[in-house]
């Protein structure tokens, strides 16, 4: 079956001159492609990078600025001249685009979170092609390695994509750096992502990118956590969008987890702060990780933040320290400890229906950026 829901992420150096300036002639190769894409019945979105490259040159930037204010006003000016190509060169095929600017906090945010999810589903249902990007000019964390390779798997989870392409100048992951070792080798399938592949991701690959071969390992694993494939794959090519819509592309495919998270398990993986912490004995870590059971107020050895009824607190083992997940509070911090001193310690803490568990490697990679 030939995907039909597609993300395609396309990053700074995939969109750019060798001195860093946008290139008209690699977004036209690129919009090409979703035009004819998008004429077959494919719905699409376009995660696409670029907006300071397309607007440092207008302010008289000789080059890709360092700062982070010059970053922003180049993303200001930047963002209306990427629009615009991508605009120009859809409407020639009569095809309609959209832009939507998101960070972090319309993610964490769960309301926020459902008013993106049900405007996305609106300009799909009615043949646009939505382009994302980080709003950049006004979020100063999300200025950081990888942050649409991020953004674009977060996307592709939450419209349930039927595949996510990360468009790139290397064409997939590799067992080393492929420009500093000609041993290394490209793993074409991936069934899971384990640490020793974490631990072998190298850097950032390109002057003019922010992102490493190690934020897309991260991307990979919140998507495939969310049942949506995943293609790394060069965008060298000129027809790179074509062929990885049709699974043919040369790169790394990622296979999706067979149940994928759902809307609500997604959320609280991923996205949900945690405001407070509490422990755990042997016992209700068992419970929890094992058998799918709530986790119980007598189960618990010690409660630490802030956290109210209904907010969200990560779960440790007493014994080992090990975060097992997160989960929504049906009490307060201050009634959960007044319970275990008065040893009355009774009734669900957390229900499993509020529950998420974490494994090593998403803890690992989601506690690293």
């Amino acid at each position: 079956m030939k995907a039909k829901r597609i993300v395609f992420k396309v990053g700074t150096s995939s969109l750019t001159n060798p001195d860093g300036s946008l290139s008209r002639q690699k977004v036209k190769v690129i919009t090409q492609q979703l035009a004819l894409l998008h004429e077959s019945g494919h719905e699409l979105i376009l995660v696409s990078s670029g907006a300071v490259a397309a607007g440092f040159g207008a302010l008289g930037f000789k080059k890709r600025p360092t700062k982070v204010a010059d970053k922003q006003a180049s993303a200001a000016v930047g963002q209306g001249l990427l629009m615009e190509e991508y605009t120009a060169n859809l409407l020639l095929r009569n095809i309609v685009s959209s832009q939507i600017l998101l960070t972090q906090d319309d993610f964490a945010d769960q309301r926020r979170y459902k008013n993106a999810h049900q405007a996305l589903s609106v300009l799909l249902n009615r043949g646009a092609i939505p382009i994302i990007n980080e709003n950049d000019t006004v979020s100063i964390a999300e200025l950081k390695v990888g942050d649409n390779d991020t953004l674009s798997a977060q996307v592709a989870a939450m419209v349930q994509a039927d595949l996510l392409v990360l468009l790139t100048d290397v064409d997939g992951l590799y067992t080393a750096n492929p420009s500093q070792d000609p041993t290394a080798k490209r793993l074409d399938r991936i069934e899971h992502i384990s640490r020793e592949m974490i631990e072998m991701a190298g850097g950032a690959g390109s002057s003019n990118g922010t992102g490493g071969m190690l934020t897309k390992l991260k991307a990979a694993t919140l998507a495939t956590e969310s049942g949506v494939p995943v293609y790394i794959c060069s965008s060298l090519k000129s027809d790179a969008l074509l062929e990885a819509a049709q699974e043919q592309a040369d790169g790394s495919y990622f296979l999706a987890e067979d149940k994928g998270l759902k809307t609500q398990k997604q959320w609280l993986a991923f996205y949900a702060e945690s405001k407070g912490a509490v422990w755990v004995d042997a016992g209700a870590a068992e419970a929890l990780l094992d058998h799918g059971k709530s986790l119980l107020i007598s189960g618990v050895t010690k409660a630490e933040g802030d956290f109210s009824y209904h907010d969200i607190v990560s779960v440790y083992h007493q014994e080992t320290g090990q975060l097992l997940g997160k989960g929504k509070v049906r009490l307060g911090q201050s009634a959960v400890r007044d319970l275990l001193q008065s040893k009355r310690a009774k009734g669900i803490l957390i229900h499993r229906d509020d529950w998420i568990s974490v494994t090593p490697e998403i803890d690992l990679l989601f506690t690293e950026f």
